[in-house]
C-alpha cells in the first residue's frame, strides 16, 4: 500500500521535511517512489506538487495524518483534519485523569453538603453551649496582655 508521509531532511536542530510517496512500511528516509514537495515547519512554508498529490490519491494511496492536516489547511484537498494521536497513548490517559478528578470533586461537594446540612440544623442543646464557650474564651485572651505588660515593666527596674 503506498502512503503520502513526511521525511526528515536536514540539520539536526533545523529539521526541513520532504514530502514523499512510497510503500507503508518502507522507511521514509529510504528510497521513496516519487518526491512530491518539501515543508518548512519553521516558516511554515510548504511547496508540493498538487497535481501529483491529487494523481497518487486517486490511484488508492493513504496519507499519514501530519500530511493530511497539512493539505487541509493549505486547501490541497478537501476534507477533515485528522487526530494525530494514536488510540490508546496519552490522550486516553489524560481522559481518565480527568474522570478521576471530577469523581473526587463530586465526592467533596456531597462531603461538604452533609457537614452544611447538619451544621444548618443543630439541636436546641448544642446552640447555648456554643455561646457560653465564646464567652469563656474572650477574658482569657484579655487578662494574657497584662501580664506580659507587668513583666516587662519589672526588668527595666532591676
Amino acid at each position: 500500500m503506498l502512503t503520502i508521509k513526511l521525511a526528515k531532511v536536514g540539520k539536526t536542530n533545523k529539521k526541513v521535511f520532504r514530502i514523499v510517496i512510497s510503500e507503508k512500511a518502507r522507511d521514509p528516509y529510504g528510497k521513496a517512489l516519487e518526491i512530491l514537495g518539501s515543508y518548512n515547519p519553521y516558516s511554515k512554508e510548504l511547496k508540493v506538487k498538487a497535481d501529483r498529490v491529487k494523481y497518487w490519491i486517486s490511484k488508492g494511496s493513504t496519507m499519514t495524518a501530519s500530511i493530511n492536516n497539512l493539505f487541509v489547511d493549505n486547501k490541497i484537498i478537501e476534507g477533515k483534519k485528522a487526530k494525530n494521536s494514536k488510540p490508546g497513548t496519552p490522550n486516553k490517559r489524560k481522559a481518565e485523569k480527568v474522570e478521576k478528578t471530577k469523581q473526587k470533586e463530586e465526592e467533596a461537594k456531597k462531603a461538604t453538603e452533609e457537614t452544611k446540612a447538619t451544621a444548618e440544623t443543630p439541636t436546641t442543646e448544642e446552640a447555648p453551649a456554643k455561646e457560653v464557650t465564646a464567652t469563656e474564651e474572650t477574658p482569657i485572651t484579655e487578662e494574657t496582655p497584662a501580664e506580659e505588660v507587668t513583666a516587662t515593666e519589672e526588668t527595666p527596674a532591676k
